[in-house]
């Protein structure tokens, strides 16, 4: 935890409020870096990652923990945490109901725990915090991808250092490819790309600055580990599976045109149908499929991805989509994707509550506590639906939070009692909770007893403590 009189230092006098304001619980004098005007790198796309072998069953892969270097900033090396020595991590494309066996080698000089974010999974695979994989050894994941289609990440989960480590670069995307999907017509091939988006924090020398809870000094934006990014798209439809891998920033997203686009997945995979936006808000952890039409723009026009909720005018842009030629375009948005599941009646109801205390130790709470892995904050019978109301009592602070359970996704019900809309009217695993409100989600817990956790996944409050657990037997 933070001792007060750490935290006075970081934020400086007067400054608490500012940065609980912004959505951390503390504050850092920004660092200088590297003078990089918006635009000036190509965006990279993640590469797929490459089996090591194959049989009838199962593709087996393995990876390697380990700091290395990359080139973030051009000409600059910054030295980061990767997987298999990439910044981000390399894409693994997963087919359903087809196995994946990841042995993890952890090759850097602390614990790691290696979480499966979405995955729905037996307890010895999940990656609970404690679960840890210490330097030099390893630990074997089996992933059975028996769960519709989506959008996953694997990412560190090691308590109370999940925050830097995933901070440092130990990320990457996990897409489970559905056969289901194929028939629908959506874009495909080099029209379905990735887009993980985050903050960071650089030194003149382009190193990265880790400060816990420090959201404010974080004002450089990156997407696939580049800052600010052009790529050049053709008059054509694209899908852009996105996901916010920052520790603690929101984003509200939308082009700078103000163009229409659909919305058709969230976490857990495709909607029920496909929603027509402006504009979407996307918290730590959550993932929106977009699918963005640039036929209509003439070739050499430009539009740019921006974020409404930037505290500075040079964090507004994300990254600039150049069209650059023509294509032929064969795919399509159908008026039905995937329809919602029966989670049956619910026949439980929790009430967790959210906040961070501070007091002469800083910490993050739920239901007043922080976590204890020895202790059981939630005992669920399995096969049952429960309804969980989820509020976010850091009012005055204007704190924001959200919440991630893992093993199962849930149906967001409603928010401070209306409808949800756009991206949560699927399933989703991670759901935003502004500072006052509330949230109502319908789960079932089915498959898979055992010991697992929810926790915000603002990965700071959670390395303050913000998490629980929850027994399922």
């Amino acid at each position: 935890m933070l001792d007060r009189r750490e935290f006075v230092k970081l934020v400086g006098a007067g400054g608490a409020v500012l940065a609980l304001t912004e959505c951390g619980v503390g504050n850092a004098r920004p660092a200088a870096v590297p003078a990089l005007p918006p635009f000036s790198v190509p965006l990279r796309i993640p590469p797929v990652a490459r089996p090591d072998r194959q049989d009838a069953t199962t593709d087996y892969y393995r990876v390697r923990m380990a700091e290395t270097q990359a080139e973030v900033y051009p000409g600059l090396q910054t030295k980061v945490l990767t997987y298999n020595g990439q910044f981000p991590a390399a894409t693994i494309v997963a087919k359903r109901g087809r196995r994946a066996v990841v042995t993890q080698y952890n090759g850097t000089s602390r614990p790691t725990a290696v979480h499966l974010h979405g995955a729905h999974l037996p307890r010895k695979d999940d990656g609970h915090p404690m679960d840890l994989v210490e330097a030099g050894q390893e630990r074997v994941y089996e992933y059975p991808n028996t769960q519709p289609g989506a959008t996953l990440w694997y990412h560190d989960h090691a308590h109370h250092t999940e925050a830097e480590q995933v901070y440092r670069g130990l990320a990457g995307l996990y897409v489970l490819d559905d056969e289901a999907e194929h028939d629908l017509g959506l874009p495909d091939g080099e029209y379905d790309v990735p887009l993980m988006l985050r903050d960071a924090q650089f030194d003149p020398a382009g190193q990265l600055v880790f400060v816990l809870a420090g959201f404010a000094g974080r004002q450089t934006l990156l997407v696939n580990g580049r800052p600010q990014p052009y790529f050049e798209v053709a008059a054509r439809k694209y899908r852009f599976r996105l996901l916010n891998c920052s520790n603690d920033r929101t984003f509200r997203l939308r082009l700078s045109d103000n163009r229409p686009f659909q919305l058709i997945g969230s976490d857990s995979g495709l909607l029920p149908a496909p929603v027509t936006v402006t504009d979407f808000d996307l918290s730590p952890g959550e993932r929106v499929e977009a699918v963005v039409d640039f036929a209509p723009y003439e070739i050499g026009a430009q539009v740019t991805l921006t974020n409404d909720l930037a505290e500075v005018e040079s964090a507004k842009s994300v990254m600039r989509f150049d069209i650059a030629r023509t294509a032929a375009d064969h795919s399509r948005v159908p008026p039905t994707l995937r329809p919602l599941p029966d989670l049956g009646e619910a026949t439980v109801e929790r009430h967790i509550l959210m906040r961070v205390n501070l007091g002469a130790t800083i910490s993050s709470l739920l239901d007043d506590k922080v976590y204890d892995p020895n202790r059981i904050d939630q005992r669920v019978k399995l096969g049952t639906t429960e309804i969980w109301t989820i509020t976010n009592t850091d009012v005055q602070a204007g704190i924001p939070h959200n919440m991630h359970l893992h093993l199962e996704q849930f149906q967001v019900l409603d928010r401070d009692g209306k409808p949800v809309t756009g991206h949560e009217t699927g399933l989703k695993d991670t759901v935003l909770v502004p500072a006052g409100g509330n949230v109502r989600i319908k789960v079932r817990f089915t498959d898979h007893p055992g010991l697992f956790v929810y926790h915000c996944h603002m990965l700071d409050h959670s390395a303050l403590g913000m998490m629980g657990q929850m027994e399922i037997t």
